[in-house]
């Protein structure tokens, strides 16, 4: 019979060995070998000692799927602690700590994660792979040393202006892909995103332009009006809907356009512009009482300065996540999004959550354009990002529509985006990292399509095994 240790020795167990071996084999290894086989050996430890809380813990799937994406996440999650840290701290500590994380996500995980969840990493890394593939044939079939051109991304992306640019874009990234997963869950598609964002960037500067009020409320003025404007554009095309079944595809187009012809009419000289440049014309600028503040990546050895409206975007996340799994709201719309029908015959107003969500879509949608605005160019000009919805739409595909699964996207799509720069420097089309992008969404949507099927299949075949059990007990 396997020993078993109390949670809390087990736990102290795990933490001590990843963090011991880590620091002796950093003497003969590099320090990520050395914290990959601290946090291996915990892993080991945990199995052996401890086991499994999952209810199939013992069942051929766990020990086979589980256990190694487990462990993968585990090292995973050590060597990011220990990269992060490692701009604060010298290399040992840096990776001791990173071992201590690792050590204990190795407890969590192979504790707590579940079949179903283990499965959704596994079609991730799956795509990733098939994605990689699929690049590298093609670079291949162009003349292109595919390995050259990996290593090369890499070492560029990972430089720390590179990295504060990926944090910056993968920020309005994030923020587009929530509006657009926020429709997802009630199986609406809001492809008006685009047009919200940038309305609400538009008549958000102007306001910002020609007032000049303190500091925060400044800051918050500019804001509501962004808020606002995407809600209410969006909010057409909720109404239309909900009044006279208008397909919500068509008239976020339709009101794309519109936004588009509105945007041009208005950024003109004689209306809302400026002249910024000889080639270039803009909003007013915002007075500094309308900036948010950078964050400082001095620490990461970059002088630039990460958008202070990150944190906005994070606790957009944390919002998300919030009304969707812990207020009645969230559970209506998510009923809704399951079965409109059902949904109606519980007591819900079907319409009226349809209109209230593309309202929230679009609020959310109105700050996609805040972090650039308030945090770097400080007008609203020709040469203002665009296409970011659209952009949103593939995020919150490989996100999954959850809030984490949409930052580790919206953060690789930037990584691609940025990384993808240094290409042309070497003569290889940097346009490789659009054939990246695209194979990893669809290799995503197929496998998850794959993996969700196998995964109702073998939830099925659980409960008639516990059900099997309890007859079996009961006679």
């Amino acid at each position: 019979m396997r020993p078993t240790l109390p949670i809390p020795a087990g736990v102290a167990l795990a933490a001590l060995i990843g963090v011991g071996v880590t620091f002796l084999a950093d003497v003969v290894l590099l320090a990520p070998a050395a914290l990959a086989v601290g946090v291996a050996l915990a892993f080991g430890a945990v199995m052996l000692l401890i086991g499994s809380g999952t209810p199939d813990a013992t069942s051929a799937v766990h020990r086979t799927l589980v256990t190694p994406i487990a462990l993968v996440l585990s090292v995973v999650t050590g060597l990011l602690s220990a990269a992060v840290l490692d701009w604060w701290l010298i290399e040992p500590a840096a990776y001791a700590l990173g071992a201590l994380a690792g050590a204990l996500a190795a407890f969590g995980l192979y504790r707590r994660l579940s079949t179903t969840l283990a499965l959704a990493f596994g079609a991730v890394g799956a795509a990733g792979v098939l994605a990689l593939l699929v690049t590298a044939v093609v670079l291949w079939a162009s003349g292109v040393d595919a390995f050259h051109a990996f290593s090369r991304m890499v070492e560029f992306g990972t430089r720390p202006d590179s990295l504060v640019t990926i944090v910056n874009n993968g920020t309005t990234f994030y923020l587009s892909a929530v509006a657009v997963a926020i429709g997802f869950k009630m199986r609406l598609f809001n492809i008006g995103v685009d047009g919200q964002y940038r309305l609400a960037a538009l008549l958000a500067a102007a306001v910002g332009g020609a007032v000049v009020l303190p500091p925060v409320i400044h800051q918050a003025v500019i804001i509501f009006v962004a808020v606002c404007v995407g809600g209410f554009w969006a909010g057409i095309a909720g109404y239309l809907k909900v009044t006279r079944g208008v397909s919500e595809v068509i008239s976020t187009i339709m009101l794309n356009a519109i936004a588009t012809g509105i945007t041009a009419y208005l950024l003109n000289t004689d209306r809302l512009a400026v002249r910024i440049s000889e080639n270039n014309i803009g909003t007013q600028p915002i007075p500094e009482s309308g900036w948010v503040p950078g964050i400082p990546a001095d620490f990461m050895g970059s002088q630039r300065p990460i958008f202070g409206l990150t944190l906005l975007a994070i606790a957009v996340g944390i919002g998300f996540w919030f009304m969707l799994n812990r207020t009645r709201f969230g559970f209506e719309l998510r009923a809704t999004g399951q079965s409109g029908t059902a949904a109606q015959a519980s007591g819900v107003d079907v319409k009226r959550m349809v209109f209230i969500s593309m309202v929230i879509s679009g609020m959310v949608a109105g700050l996609v354009g805040m972090p650039q605005l308030l945090g770097q160019s400080h007008y609203y000009a020709l040469d203002f990002p665009v296409g970011l919805g659209f952009t949103g739409i593939a995020i919150a595909l490989l996100g999954r529509n959850h809030p984490v699964g949409i930052a580790f996207a919206a953060l690789f799509w930037a990584f691609l985006d940025q990384s993808a720069q240094i290409l042309d420097i070497d003569g290889i089309p940097k346009e490789i990292a659009v054939v990246t992008q695209a194979t990893i969404v669809l290799t995503v949507v197929v496998v998850y399509e794959v993996v969700h099927r196998w995964g109702r299949r073998y939830e099925q075949q659980q409960v008639g095994k516990e059900l099997a059990r309890t007859e079996v007990a009961s006679s």
